[in-house]
């Protein structure tokens, strides 16, 4: 009588290899999740400190020219909005003649590390 050897499947072996390489697999995927969070939640931030910084730079635009919050010298305190805090500075005449260049600078906190950011804008005297 004749042995037939026709089993099918796979070997133990091979099967752990399979799944140590998908495990490998989604571990990378699910690093790559975890840091595309990070950056977006960065990007989130950043992007709310630029609409609190061009939400003071309007408001900035409708006071006088000669208005006690644009003296020119010292750090101005703009307050807070939420987590974002907002201080300005100004120069006279730095670009040209009858000008203040204003740095609105907007800072946080960002998972413990602290972030700022700094929009220029140069305000002009109407006469």
């Amino acid at each position: 009588m004749e042995k037939i050897n026709n089993e099918k499947g796979f070997t133990l072996l091979e099967v752990i290899f399979a799944v140590s390489i998908l495990t490998v697999g989604i571990l990378s995927v699910a690093a790559m999740q975890a840091s595309s969070l990070r950056g977006n939640a960065f990007a989130w931030g950043t992007s709310e400190a630029s609409n609190v910084a061009m939400g003071q730079i309007e408001a900035m635009m409708e006071w006088p020219y000669d208005d006690a919050r644009l003296e020119s010298g010292e750090t101005h305190d703009g307050g807070s909005a939420g987590k974002y805090n907002v201080s300005w500075t100004v120069t006279d005449d730095a670009v040209i003649n009858q000008t203040k260049t204003i740095n609105v600078t907007v800072s946080w906190t960002d998972h413990g590390l602290p972030r700022n950011m700094t929009i220029p804008v140069v305000l002009g005297q109407v006469v």
